[in-house]
């Protein structure tokens, strides 16, 4: 709130209407000596208490405040949904950890009973061949113990008698003995577990539980964040245009080869370079200058038809209408060299581009041109364009501005 220049450290006296800002005598020949509307500043804060800008700053705090207001209310309800979805997610989680657990529990139960019915089986079979093993082993000892009393006590007869049973006892044991070599009982089953590739493929391949994702949606809260132009409400009414006294920044040196010409447009680039349309002998040119307002570079030195308009789109690049060819061609500067053919379906006077869309107008029409459709299209491109009839919207404002005298003769307005 000081009333000095910080940078020079004297009192405000003036106001510069275009910066919106106080400035000291030395500020002008400083900092704004290209500004031209310079006021007294005793003039401009005149009343300033009883002004209406104090009214809209005191509204504006109130919206702003309102404004914060929300936006914390907003926020922390922000914070307990959060806190909200943290709990459902860890009962999620744990509700598919307790799936898990139930179904592999479940499959686990499941192959113990398998191997404990299957092991029993095995061993059953295995625990009757030995038991039938023991009994005729006994009784092949219980032959050799006698074989061995007869061979020292029994008569002859007894003793053939004797050797004829043993014989025949003998043998059906050897026969008992290869038909088990024969046979499956005397083969080996080993118990083994196989695990489901399913399960060994969890083991290998899920490497995580889940994945966490913050999902980002526009915010539904709408606040008044205060006007933009606040500052501009310091500043008294502009003046009118015969009040306005222009005057002379720059000069354009015309070369001596290129005196004969006729200025169709001059555009001012962002980089404070002049670019010339000449239109001529029915070919058209495109002329650089520099700042200092020298001559820079041709662009362009003959474009097809008789050009009328030109405006800078975006980065390096330009557009210039052809007129009756009812054509757009898009110019890179630095390249010098024609980069996009554009054919709509009337003729192209004025242009203008906002860097995204084209504006092309004639008598009657205007067509707008999506500049991002056109980059994706080929050299020669014919747009898919909005059309706009001027005389349906000249009607329809004349109609609109009609119908504001008709409520005006009967209602008073302030």
């Amino acid at each position: 709130m000081s009333t000095y220049c910080q940078d020079h450290m004297e009192k405000f006296k003036l106001y510069c209407s275009f910066h919106a800002c106080p400035c000291c005598e030395k500020c002008c020949s400083d900092k704004h000596k290209e500004c031209r509307d310079m006021k007294p500043l005793s003039d401009v804060v005149a009343q300033v208490k009883s002004s209406a800008w104090v009214q809209l700053l005191d509204k504006d705090l109130k919206d702003v405040k309102e404004s914060f207001e929300e936006i914390i209310k907003y926020l922390k309800s922000r914070v307990n949904t959060c806190k909200f979805q943290k709990i459902q997610a860890f009962a999620k989680i744990q509700y598919m950890k307790n799936s898990i657990d139930e179904l592999f529990n479940k499959l686990e139960k499941e192959i113990k009973y398998d191997l404990e019915y299957k092991h029993s089986e095995l061993e059953s079979e295995m625990n009757t061949l030995l038991l039938q093993l023991e009994q005729r082993a006994n009784q092949i000892n219980q032959l050799q113990s006698d074989f061995s009393q007869m061979t020292q006590h029994a008569t002859e007869l007894q003793m053939y008698v004797g050797l004829k049973e043993i014989e025949k006892t003998t043998s059906k044991a050897a026969q008992y003995i290869d038909d088990l070599k024969r046979g499956d009982n005397l083969k080996e089953n080993n118990l083994q577990v196989i695990i489901t590739p399913s399960v060994h493929s969890i083991v290998k391949y899920v490497k995580s539980f889940g994945d966490i994702h913050i999902h980002t949606r526009p915010s539904p809260l709408q606040v008044n964040a205060g006007r933009e132009d606040q500052a501009q409400f310091l500043v008294p009414t502009y003046p009118g245009f015969d009040l306005i006294k222009p005057s002379m920044l720059r000069t354009l040196s015309i070369p001596d080869d290129k005196k004969c010409i006729h200025i169709g447009a001059c555009r001012i680039l962002p980089d404070s370079t002049y670019l010339i349309l000449n239109n001529q002998d029915k070919k058209s040119q495109l002329w650089l200058f520099n700042n200092d307002g020298t001559f820079k570079k041709e662009v362009i030195g003959k474009l097809p038809g008789s050009s009328t308009d030109t405006c800078f789109v975006r980065n390096n690049t330009v557009a210039v209408t052809l007129g009756s060819a009812n054509q757009i061609v898009l110019v890179d500067i630095e390249k010098k060299k024609v980069i996009k053919k554009i054919k709509i379906s009337h003729d192209c006077y004025g242009v203008a581009s906002d860097g995204q869309i084209l504006v092309i107008s004639s008598s009657e029409k205007s067509t707008i041109v999506n500049l991002d459709d056109i980059k994706r299209g080929t050299k020669d491109t014919k747009g898919t364009v909005k059309l706009i009839n001027l005389k349906q919207t000249d009607n329809a404002m004349a109609k609109n501005e009609k119908d504001k005298q008709k409520n005006n003769s009967t209602h008073d307005t302030t």
